[in-house]
């Protein structure tokens, strides 16, 4: 009989860690879901966050000021945030960096094979231009597809340089 209650009882005080992971978990959801549906969010922007508590980190690059401050604003509404901190960089206004986007986004997304990552609504390969510098973030299926968004993006007249941080999926 004692076993019992002494399993209960460690089993009580596991609860409330329990629960905060499983807070954090659905407070990961709501700001991923918050994000990803925000109206003006497309290719040329990126968005990361982190939750710790209540309180949500947003991090990322966006060609847009009001979608700084949209996604504060969306993650704040959510439910069990206390605190948002927003470390989103607007990136400067740049007719050249505008014209090196499309470029790299029509030399990747018209690759046979690479066509199939623009079909989402928000497509997973997005395309951050700084300054005529380009950086590849999000995610492909495998290390081949890496590889040719990276060659394509290089071959972009005007690009001064290319980082390539898409991920491969397992």
């Amino acid at each position: 009989m004692k076993k019992i209650v002494l399993t209960m009882t460690l089993a009580a005080a596991c609860l409330p860690a329990i629960a905060q992971k499983g807070s954090e978990d659905h407070l990961m959801k709501e700001v991923r879901h918050e994000l990803v549906t925000l109206p003006y969010y497309n290719v040329f922007d990126d968005l990361a966050y982190k939750v710790e508590g209540g309180t949500v980190t947003l991090y990322g690059t966006v060609t847009q000021p009001t979608l700084k401050h949209d996604a504060e604003r969306a993650v704040r509404k959510i439910e069990g945030v206390t605190n948002v901190v927003n470390n989103i960089e607007v990136l400067p206004v740049s007719p050249n960096d505008d014209k090196i986007r499309r470029a790299v986004y029509h030399a990747i997304y018209s690759q046979p094979g690479l066509d199939m990552y623009g079909l989402r609504a928000v497509p997973t390969i997005h395309i951050i231009v700084k300054n005529g510098h380009v950086e590849l973030k999000g995610a492909v299926a495998n290390q081949g597809d890496k590889d040719r968004a990276g060659i394509a993006a290089n071959g972009v007249p005007g690009v001064f340089s290319v980082t390539n941080d898409l991920q491969v999926a397992p």
